[in-house]
């Protein structure tokens, strides 16, 4: 047995049915508050308390380049992904204004990002300047595949050392919506068509050009059916380290808010190796692009937020943090029909 395939972390039920008594107590209408009562009670499961709270959240942003730039199919260059990694290190980017905003630790990591060098205040794990074109040999090797998700398994092993009490995972990787529209069709058997989007807004040719390039991805890997051979044939260094740390966070008990389509693309293929892993997942918001939501019906995922974004870089789920905290704190802090003397409905009612 891997480390991947052992047993994540049992949700506590009598937690879950404790916090639901007491949601059941509070001053509104059974169930008012809709999704915000569902997330407070699996989180109390997780945590293993009645009253869940998030006071140390950890954001970790993975880094990758994509050997399918070739194929000419983003907005824009791949040499912005190098540029977007000194970003986050200067703490400029959305994920960092947003990190700050909920109190959040971030940590940049560089797993195989195109002439970075050693850049100051990223985590250097290079496993290759980028993957290979997945349109002429395998995006990873199955070696290269492995060490990607360690560097996930790692990433949580750090935030749990740093006290984390929940964790998201960022990505930054021009041409990645590409990998994860092909790695959606593998996983999913659909066609190239309904899986590929615009990503960061290409124009109507380029998208063409993008979804042939998925099209003949499906073409050459779709015999497989192993999911870390999906993942080795068409995904991200960045991808399979968010693979690797949604597993672990399952077997160390750590929730994770996830992402938008990347994100979602590699919780899917976590899940399919490791079955459990869902019980740790809470889905932050559904993406402007176009196959998001059909990988987050196939995961049965109620996404918190939609609101049209298409950033990545754990942006989303960061947005969705903020609401999280908010639940927490209606469920720990507003008054129960006998503290405040407020008459409960009767049971003939």
């Amino acid at each position: 047995m891997t480390w991947y395939d052992n047993p994540v972390f049992i949700i506590n039920q009598t937690a879950q049915t404790q916090a639901q008594a007491h949601q059941n107590n509070l001053t509104k209408p059974t169930g008012s508050l809709g999704q915000m009562e569902q997330i407070v009670i699996s989180l109390a499961g997780m945590q293993g308390v009645v009253y869940p709270s998030i006071s140390r959240p950890y954001v970790a942003i993975f880094a990758g380049d994509h050997g399918v730039m070739a194929e000419q199919i983003s907005a824009y260059p791949q040499a912005v992904t190098k540029q977007m990694l000194a970003n986050f290190a200067t703490g400029g980017a959305c994920v960092n204004v947003m990190a700050r905003h909920v109190g959040a630790s971030i940590d940049v990591v560089n797993c195989g990002v195109v002439n970075a060098g050693q850049m100051m205040g990223v985590r250097h794990e290079m496993i290759a300047d980028g993957t290979h074109n997945f349109i002429t040999q395998p995006a990873m090797s199955m070696d290269e595949c492995l060490r990607a998700l360690q560097i996930g398994r790692t990433s949580v092993e750090r935030a749990v050392a740093d006290g984390a009490d929940i964790y998201v995972a960022g990505e930054m990787g021009i041409g990645n919506t590409c990998s994860a529209s092909a790695l959606a069709c593998l996983l999913l058997g659909q066609s190239a068509k309904s899986m590929t989007g615009r990503g960061t807004g290409v124009n109507d040719e380029t998208l063409s050009k993008k979804t042939a390039v998925v099209e003949k991805a499906v073409a050459l890997y779709g015999h497989l059916t192993k999911p870390l051979e999906q993942l080795a044939s068409v995904g991200g260094f960045e991808m399979a380290a968010m693979v690797g740390a949604y597993i672990r966070a399952g077997q160390l008990g750590l929730p994770v808010v996830v992402d938008g389509f990347i994100s979602t693309v590699s919780a899917l293929v976590a899940i399919r190796i490791n079955a459990g892993v869902a019980d740790w997942l809470i889905f932050g918001h559904r993406s402007q692009e176009q196959a998001h939501g059909a990988v987050l019906s196939a995961l049965q995922a109620k996404p918190i937020l939609d609101l049209g974004l298409r950033l990545g870089e754990g942006s989303g789920a960061l947005a969705s943090l903020t609401l999280i905290k908010l639940a927490c704190d209606v469920h720990a802090n507003m008054a129960t029909f006998d503290s405040a003397g407020v008459a409960n409905k009767s049971d003939t009612a």
